[in-house]
């Protein structure tokens, strides 16, 4: 049995590295072409095509995390499907290789994908993807969203505050940040504006050439308004550059971890955190399709193909795959505009093709 399992995880790991692979080269000459013009677009502020190289290639972690299930799906279809065809999956199941061993090899394969994929998703992909978008920003401007910026609450005890990020500067620092300090009952106590803030490690903002007003407590008029521009101004919050980024930036960026910790910060002050919620829901179940998608495969060996038939398969396992893809990103859409639970939301999904495939195994394998 030793030796079946390294034929066959041999055989499905190249095959889902070759598709991985092509996949790659065709999002990578896809991003190129783009990026080429918007070298001709900002060629005045610096961007050359080094710049647009680097980036393209930034962004590969992230369509690999994209990838990986349809990749582990179309790998293990030719490979199955190739066996079959070739005979050579009969002689596997003359020697011992029963359907339910077969499946308990595929799913420790599939497992493995698994931990790769999250790995990738969660510490290489949010990474690379953030430098890739401050990269692109120190030559096209800076990342903002919309025209009043990113908002974000911070409760505390004894006061709330609503802030408000112009920017994300290349360097990481913020730009155009406003910060609303109300009393418990909601009255105005002050507003500081700041040019520019970097956030610290010690959870706290260092605010730059800041302009800071204090209004009278309790909307007492015969209490003068004070005012003072300040070189410098601290001041110790609880939002992390995740979470700023997470309102700048594209959520699914984000680790799972920081994810977890935004969505959190959203909840202790009053704010919706559905599309995040699903988001982290996504996060925690996208891994786990690559074990539906060896499932999904294995039925292929058991079926009888005519010389030439293997092509129209692997051709239904691409349909699959990109239908797959496309019911992932759909169900998100439909989830938070439904308001449905998130967790079901990024689920529903691999439930489906989780059906699908145990129904193929029962009806092609357990049957036959």
């Amino acid at each position: 049995m030793k030796t079946l399992r390294h034929l066959i995880y041999g055989e499905v790991i190249n095959a889902v590295a070759f598709v991985t692979l092509g996949f790659l080269s065709l999002f990578c000459f896809f991003d190129f072409v783009e990026e080429v013009q918007s070298v001709g677009r900002h060629a005045a502020t610096g961007y050359q095509l080094a710049h647009a190289v680097a980036y393209v290639a930034l962004m590969i972690p992230s369509h690999l995390y994209e990838l990986m299930p349809i990749a582990v799906l179309i790998g293990t279809i030719f490979v199955m499907a190739r066996l079959a065809e070739s005979s050579e999956y009969t002689i596997l199941r003359t020697s011992g290789l029963d359907p339910w061993r077969a499946l308990k090899t595929l799913l420790t394969l599939g497992f493995g994908f698994v931990l790769l994929t999250f790995a990738i998703g969660d510490y290489a992909s949010p990474s690379a993807d953030r430098t890739a978008q401050l990269l692109k920003a120190r030559y096209t401007g800076y990342i903002t969203v919309g025209q009043t910026g990113a908002w974000l609450k911070e409760k505390q005890l004894y006061s709330q505050f609503a802030v408000n990020v112009g920017e994300l500067a290349p360097d990481g620092s913020l730009r155009g940040v406003r910060i609303f300090e109300f009393n418990n009952r909601g009255l105005l106590m002050s507003m500081s504006l700041a040019e520019s803030a970097s956030i610290l490690k010690d959870d706290a903002w260092l605010l730059q050439r800041a302009q800071r007003t204090e209004f009278p407590a309790g909307g007492n008029s015969a209490i003068q308004i004070e005012r003072a521009v300040l070189p410098q101004l601290r001041w110790p919050n609880q939002i992390s550059a995740e979470m700023v980024s997470a309102a700048l930036l594209k959520p699914e960026r984000m680790s799972t971890i920081d994810l977890f910790q935004y969505i959190q910060h959203l909840q202790t002050n009053a704010q919706t955190a559905q599309r995040y919620e699903i988001e982290f829901w996504k996060k925690v179940f996208y891994p786990l399709s690559c074990l539906v998608m060896v499932v999904l495969a294995l039925p292929f060996a058991y079926l009888h193909f005519r010389a030439g038939g293997i092509a129209a398969y692997v051709f239904g396992g691409v349909m699959a795959g990109i239908s797959f893809f496309l019911l992932n990103n759909v169900f998100g859409y439909i989830g938070n505009l439904q308001n449905w639970q998130p967790w079901l939301t990024a689920a529903l999904p691999g439930l489906i093709y989780s059906v699908l495939s145990l129904t193929a195994f029962g009806w092609l394998v357990l049957r036959r």
